[in-house]
């Protein structure tokens, strides 16, 4: 198959930007025919030896090597008896026909040239036809001699009783095409031989319908009127395949190919070659079926759905084996989807979501925040554009930690920051346990806080300063459940986000519409756990005894009463800010003033 493959593209490419101006060109179309041909003479000269050499006894082989021994011992297997109604004698106990006809078959102008002058007094005005053929570069008689020849096959061979009298006629001269020739092409292989060497090209309005045969007639003969049934395609589907890739039908012969399970692979790696050969005709839309026909090409043009054929191939492993997935999305990198996206960049996007391979696919950030490569290193030259699309996939479908670490792989801080902040704002005022989400995210925050530090990169200001607050706020909420209620305390002083004297309430007000919502959202938690921290310390303060040496009463009277100063700070802060907190917030506020009270 891979033989007939490589036969079939070694062809001179025609410079055309156009695949199909280059496919339907006549150079083309005639390259095609010749190279599928030399196929299928190579195919049968090797069959004959085989023969040969299978039953030397019988055969006996004999004399100057060369294809016309060979024909003269395979004949004495397949024609061992004498035959009725052959005509012009014979050639050493065979008849002379049915050498020409063989060493035609097997691809060799000159061994069947030997036979004709051996006995050339016997076949009148042949020899000059076919010396004339021979010398032909494009295998075609002068329209002159074709018409002499086929006066003479109409008034005296047509009805004659030596078929390969008439077959070798027939085929010198292009004429008589819908006789088959079934005595002496029983298979199908000998019959498309046949049908490719009476081709025809050149329309000079000299030929009748019935001794004119173009590519796209056969074509629309094979694949439309005789179609998979008559070549009993699902038991031979190699034969059928090879049918249609002989006549230059690559498309329809690989979609057919691709829905044999067994043979599914050798499709998708043909189609390959043709795509790098750029001999493929693909369809114009990626929602077209695997085959199909396009408005504008000519009737007898296929096109296949490459991106559809590849995608519907590495479906079956891509998430066991991405790797392997990646190696055949790199031949989509100059296609484009629907929406002009780059097709290896959309694939190998949506191969690392699916398999969540995000380390060994796109590489994984070391410790001291250099990247280390990952399989599509090997593939892309712009790692950081994939990298950066994976994430934006991966942020659009909620998978925000995943795209955390693509952002920083893609050296995007204030993507990197501002999705964290979002990670962080719904959990820093829970209580901290081993294994828990906040834990994870508290530890993947402080190593991204840690790894900027020390590298000296900063995102966007707002998006920056509010990473810092929430991993500030999140000391302090653990700081409070653990019940270090004045460490609590003065972390909450250092930040300034809440008042704690009544002077600088309006300030911090001012200072509270800078604040982004992922702070904002976390007020009510704070203000609660800030008020609680000034009631336990009044607590704490009433329960000490009254005045001792060690603390005068004049200091424990200033303490309370600056405790409930500042508890009456927060309540105006609480009150005054442009913001709806939780519903019973202000009411457990007010509850907890009066107690101090």
């Amino acid at each position: 198959m891979w033989v007939m493959v490589k036969q079939m593209t070694d062809v001179l490419l025609v410079p055309a930007k156009d695949t199909l101006k280059s496919r339907t060109s006549v150079e083309m179309q005639m390259a095609f025919v010749r190279q599928g041909l030399s196929f299928l003479e190579n195919s049968y000269k090797n069959y004959t030896m085989m023969t040969v050499f299978g039953n030397l006894h019988q055969a006996q082989l004999g004399g100057v090597p060369g294809t016309y021994q060979l024909v003269r011992s395979f004949l004495n297997i397949k024609l061992p008896g004498p035959l009725p109604g052959m005509q012009d004698g014979e050639i050493e106990g065979h008849p002379v026909w049915a050498v020409i006809y063989y060493c035609l078959r097997c691809g060799d102008l000159n061994a069947a040239m030997q036979v004709v002058n051996r006995v050339q007094h016997q076949l009148g005005d042949f020899k000059t036809w076919f010396q004339e053929y021979m010398n032909s570069p494009d295998r075609r008689l002068s329209p002159t001699s074709e018409s002499k020849l086929r006066l003479h096959y109409r008034r005296v061979l047509r009805n004659s009783a030596d078929p390969y009298k008439r077959a070798v006629y027939c085929l010198i001269g292009k004429c008589d095409i819908s006789d088959n020739h079934g005595e002496v092409a029983d298979k199908t292989e000998d019959y498309l031989w046949l049908k490719l060497n009476q081709v025809c090209f050149d329309d000079d309005g000299s030929s009748s319908p019935q001794d004119r045969l173009t590519l796209p007639q056969l074509q629309k003969q094979l694949l439309e009127d005789y179609g998979e049934s008559h070549f009993s395609a699902s038991q031979q589907p190699f034969l059928y395949f090879q049918v249609l890739f002989l006549t230059a039908q690559f498309e329809a012969a690989l979609a057919f190919l691709f829905r044999v399970e067994r043979l599914r692979s050798h499709a998708v790696h043909v189609a390959l070659v043709l795509y790098e050969l750029r001999l493929l005709l693909k369809s114009s839309g990626q929602s077209a079926q695997l085959l199909s026909q396009e408005p504008g090409d000519p009737p007898t043009v296929r096109r296949l759905n490459f991106i559809r054929l590849l995608m519907l191939y590495t479906r079956k492993f891509e998430s066991t084996d991405p790797r392997e997935a990646l190696q055949y999305f790199y031949f989509l990198r100059n296609e484009k989807d629907s929406q002009g996206e780059n097709m290896f960049m959309r694939c190998v996007s949506e191969l690392v979501i699916e398999s969540r391979e995000f380390d060994m696919l796109l590489g994984r950030l070391e410790k001291d925040g250099s990247r280390k490569p990952g399989v599509i290193d090997k593939f892309a030259g712009d790692t950081r554009a994939i990298i950066s699309k994976v994430a934006l996939e991966a942020e659009n479908k909620g998978l925000f930690e995943e795209a955390v670490k693509l952002y920083e792989l893609a050296k995007n801080p204030d993507k990197v920051l501002e999705l964290m902040n979002r990670l962080l704002s719904p959990v820093i005022a829970q209580v901290s346990a081993p294994q828990s989400n906040k834990e994870r995210l508290k530890n993947t925050a402080v190593a991204i806080a840690e790894r900027y530090r020390c590298q000296g990169i900063a995102g966007e200001k707002s998006v920056d300063s509010t990473f810092y607050l929430l991993l500030d706020l999140m000391t302090f909420f653990d700081e409070y459940h653990a019940g270090h209620v004045d460490r609590a305390y003065d972390v909450m002083e250092r930040l300034k986000l809440l008042p704690l004297s009544q002077e600088s309430v309006e300030e911090r007000v001012a200072a509270f519409r800078n604040f982004s919502d992922e702070v904002r959202h976390n007020l009510s938690e704070v203000l609660l756990a800030t008020m609680n921290i000034l009631f336990t310390q009044y607590k704490r303060l009433k329960g000490a005894p009254a005045g001792t040496p060690g603390r005068p009463q004049r200091t424990i009277e200033d303490r309370d009463m600056q405790l409930r100063g500042q508890a009456r700070a927060l309540i105006t802060f609480a009150g005054m800010i442009p913001y709806n907190m939780a519903g019973d917030t202000n009411a457990r506020l007010v509850q907890m003033e009066l107690l101090m009270n």
